[in-house]
């Protein structure tokens, strides 16, 4: 396969309004075609609908409205705060800000642990407030609801590895699928996910070896964040590259403010390193103290 030639820099402020006369509404089938050529896809969490309309302006393939606005929207020190209407709430703001870029929304924690109906509820619930797409996090037991989803016409991202909804169980912010054994469990979660329909896989804080593993099985697409280089794409929390986050912060971050005259320049900076494989750096890993 021909790697793709490196983009020139997505244009921002005025010019942009030009840009979207062009731009294709973005759409799974494109996605796809993306990851056939070999282009790199870049994702970035969004939570309003000013922030949704730069990132789109700036070319950004996927806006992630996450669960993690409850860390640096609510300033909690988890998700597991965020309900459902608040990610409603979010996504339809976003929704209103995006125009071309793929929209995907978290389900948060307890709007889908009680089992099919309920995700199938609070999936409508966000599909209705703008999503394109709903996330959920864990591999195993979300199988079947991963089935249910599709079978009702819900496109599906999985999330494995680091599942923030899941950290008190595991441990902490840690790197997921060090030993054989975890590695192991996530390639047959991952496996089982694409079988039942998932056409996304969030891969977080695993191995980059893993990761290249899982995304040349998977039959759909996968996005890394702390997960090395050979994904299908990236994902980042949008404060954290923009260098405003409070408290602990991933190493595998990179303040793509630094040097940049204005938000919009270090997204489109974030953009254009996504697809070039300028970002991330393989080597790190992790979250600071």
């Amino acid at each position: 396969m021909t790697a793709p030639s490196p983009p020139s820099p997505a244009p921002y402020g005025a010019a942009a309004a030009d840009v979207h006369a062009a731009r294709k509404p973005m759409t799974l089938h494109r996605l796809r075609a993306l990851r056939d050529a070999g282009e790199k896809i870049a994702m970035l969490t969004a939570y309003d609908a000013a922030s949704a309309r730069l990132l789109d302006d700036c070319g950004v393939d996927c806006l992630l409205v996450g669960d993690s606005l409850g860390m640096v929207m609510q300033g909690h020190a988890s998700t597991l705060p965020v309900t459902l209407e608040h990610m409603a709430y979010h996504t339809a703001c976003v929704a209103r800000g995006n125009r071309s870029a793929w929209l995907i929304a978290d389900l948060p924690f307890g709007s889908y642990q009680r089992g099919v109906e309920q995700a199938v509820d609070s999936s409508v619930a966000l599909m209705q407030a703008g999503a394109q797409m709903v996330k959920l996090e864990g591999g195993g037991w979300t199988v079947p609801l991963v089935r249910a989803l599709v079978e009702r016409g819900i496109p599906v991202c999985a999330h494995l590895g680091l599942t923030p909804q899941s950290v008190h169980a595991l441990g902490g912010y840690r790197i997921q699928g060090r030993e054989a054994h975890a590695a192991d469990t996530l390639r047959q979660q991952a496996a089982e996910l694409g079988a039942a329909g998932a056409a996304m896989l969030v891969l977080e804080l695993v191995p980059s070896a893993l990761a290249a593993d899982i995304t040349a099985a998977f039959p759909g697409i996968t996005i890394g964040i702390g997960a090395g280089a050979r994904t299908h794409g990236q994902v980042l929390v949008l404060h954290d590259m923009l260098d405003i986050t409070t408290g602990p912060k991933p190493r595998f971050v990179r303040n793509f403010m630094q040097g940049a005259a204005s938000v919009a320049a270090a997204v489109s900076t974030y953009v254009q390193a996504v697809k070039t494989g300028a970002f991330p750096d393989e080597s790190i890993h992790g979250y600071s103290a």
